[in-house]
Formats: C-alpha cells, sequence, structure tokens
C-alpha cells in the first residue's frame, strides 16, 4: 500500500461529520472526491444504491429505482459519503427517470473526471411498465 498524505483528504467535508446533513432540496447536496493512489492504472468502482427513490414530474408520485454507478478513475475518486447524500437528494425532486440518470452521470463527470462512467437506474414498474435507463460517459467499460 502506498503511503498516505492526509491532504488528499482536504476536498471531503462530509465524512468528517458524525451526522448526516440530508438535504431536503435537490440542487444542494454535493458529490466530493479525493486524491486517487492509483490513477497510473486503470480499475473499476462500482456503487450499488438499491434504495433510490424520486418523484414523478407529472403527478408527484413517489418513484422507486435501483441506481448502479460504474467508473474507471482518474486523478479523483467518488467519496461514498456524499454519493449517498447525493442520490437521497433526489427524494424530493420531481424528475423522469432518463433525466436522473443523466443528472447522475453529469454531476460524477463534473466532479471527478473519470476515464469513463456509466450510471444504470432499474426502474420499479408503475402502470405496468418498468424503465431501464443507463447513461456512459468515456464509452463502455468492459469486465
Amino acid at each position: 500500500m502506498k503511503e498516505s498524505d492526509p491532504s488528499r483528504f482536504s476536498r471531503l467535508t462530509l465524512l468528517k461529520h458524525s451526522e448526516n446533513k440530508y438535504e431536503a432540496k435537490f440542487g444542494q447536496a454535493k458529490l466530493e472526491c479525493f486524491e486517487n493512489q492509483f490513477a497510473d492504472r486503470d480499475y473499476v468502482v462500482t456503487f450499488d444504491c438499491p434504495e433510490y427513490t424520486s418523484l414523478c414530474p407529472v403527478t408527484g408520485q413517489p418513484d422507486f429505482g435501483h441506481i448502479i454507478l460504474r467508473y474507471i478513475p482518474d486523478k479523483l475518486c467518488v467519496e461514498s459519503k456524499s454519493l449517498k447524500l447525493y442520490l437521497y437528494s433526489f427524494r424530493n425532486a420531481n424528475t423522469f427517470h432518463e433525466e436522473s440518470v443523466n443528472t447522475i452521470l453529469d454531476a460524477v463527470v463534473e466532479c471527478c473526471s473519470p476515464r469513463k462512467a456509466e450510471v444504470v437506474g432499474l426502474f420499479r414498474p408503475r402502470g405496468g411498465i418498468a424503465i431501464n435507463v443507463k447513461a456512459t460517459y468515456g464509452g463502455k467499460i468492459d469486465e
């Protein structure tokens, strides 16, 4: 394991707090990143969130889904607690499934500029139809 320089955590503000501050409004939660100690190689990071919720923009009814984020980091990695709080902020957001998946991908790309990234949303059926959405950045991730 590489020797860790504590200054690489200077960007992190959420992980240092013992309590979670859940933002009631979408757009207030921000992703945070830390320096990748293994930027000289490709490796895949997967985050699996089976309890994603948002609101239908037309009816206001809750939508439930499963969000999977996979990415190959470059110089920065997404910090998991900030991702949890960011995804939680969608609970009160009125958004279509396609919009939420692409918004999440855009936030990850803006935060850490990964080599490649993909966000998959597997949404529970409502009205008899399930919607699955996949958005990618930088090309397909092979495993």
